[in-house]
């Protein structure tokens, strides 16, 4: 069954955080709590979730960009689910927000402890692009 996919709000936040957890996207260093409510804030961003015909979350993206390139962040299907292509239609979904923003490529990363996903973005048409990615803390970690 295809999913309905649409903007998430406030009430999703806990279902949405529920299937982060469960797909093993959550590290002691994110606040998804926090990082949910300043997507969701942005104007820049959006956190989209896909529904079932039960209204049940079963699948969700961050999705955002910095006037440059676009960005996918927890990319999430619900495991029990997994083959019936709803991370497919969660990408897909983030795409086409970032097409009618103007935003001609779409970036992801990969937590190297997270290797078993990236034939799922390959078969997407994502590539490796060999980068070194530098990264400072502005403020306390959580």
């Amino acid at each position: 069954m295809p999913l309905t996919i649409r903007p998430a709000a406030a009430e999703d936040e806990a279902a949405v955080i529920a299937l982060w957890r469960a797909c093993d996207l959550v590290t002691s260093f994110n606040d998804p709590a926090a990082d949910f409510a300043f997507a969701r804030a942005g104007a820049c961003s959006e956190v989209l979730v896909g529904e079932d015909e039960a209204g049940c979350i079963r699948g969700s993206v961050m999705v955002g960009h910095d006037g440059h390139r676009g960005w996918l962040y927890y990319v999430s299907a619900d495991p029990g689910a997994r083959g019936l292509g709803h991370g497919r239609d969660m990408v897909a979904a983030a795409e086409n927000w970032l097409r009618a923003r103007g935003v001609v490529k779409a970036q992801l990363l990969v937590r190297d402890t997270n290797t078993k996903v990236v034939s799922f973005y390959e078969h997407l048409g994502f590539e490796v692009s060999p980068r070194i990615v530098m990264a400072k803390w502005l403020a306390t970690k959580v």
